[in-house]
């Protein structure tokens, strides 16, 4: 079967849950998932039930703490640099049906890594692997690059009248 390269963008909520909901569904077909998470280091409740309920899915973080409120350090550069090198290699080994690389986009905007990095990736995908990007700011080059394309935006928000992050539901 074709993999495609999927994208999921956009201002509103959704992009790592719809990637892990595809995720959830592949694990289900019987395939092996790589979910490389780019500048969050924090425990996420998504990736504890995945390492606790689905083997078939192995999550990588590539980020310490959220700096998306402040700059990137220099460690966090070294960490995203890290994580694209070892993702180069496990698309080019072609050991797993579907790899995520969720919050690159913010990787790419904040220049923890370049675009060229990104294409030359996506390159060397083989021909049945699924690739899905997630986050803000998908770069055009991207885009274009793309099969899907799935621009998430927020038409209301109960974060907006003040509710904050509950646990479950957005973390």
């Amino acid at each position: 079967m074709k993999g495609y390269i999927h994208i999921y963008t956009g201002n509103g909520k959704g992009k790592t849950t719809a990637a892990f909901g595809l995720a959830l569904r592949a694990a289900g077909a019987g395939r092996k998932i790589f979910i490389a998470q780019f500048a969050k280091g924090m425990t996420y409740l998504e990736i504890e039930a995945v390492r606790k309920f689905i083997p078939s899915i192995t999550i990588k973080q590539y980020g310490l703490d959220c700096f998306i409120i402040n700059s990137p350090t220099s460690a966090d550069i070294e960490i995203a640099r890290k994580g694209i090198s070892e993702l180069q290699d496990i698309v080019s080994g072609n050991h797993y049906n579907m790899v995520i690389m969720d919050e690159i986009n913010i990787a790419l905007y904040y220049n923890l890594f370049s675009v060229e990095t990104v294409i030359n990736l996506l390159a060397a995908k083989p021909e049945e692997m699924e690739i899905i990007l997630t986050g803000r700011y998908a770069p055009s080059e991207l885009i274009e690059l793309a099969d899907l394309v799935t621009d998430m935006q927020e038409l209301k928000h109960y974060y907006r009248t003040g509710v904050e992050a509950r646990k479950g539901i957005e973390f």
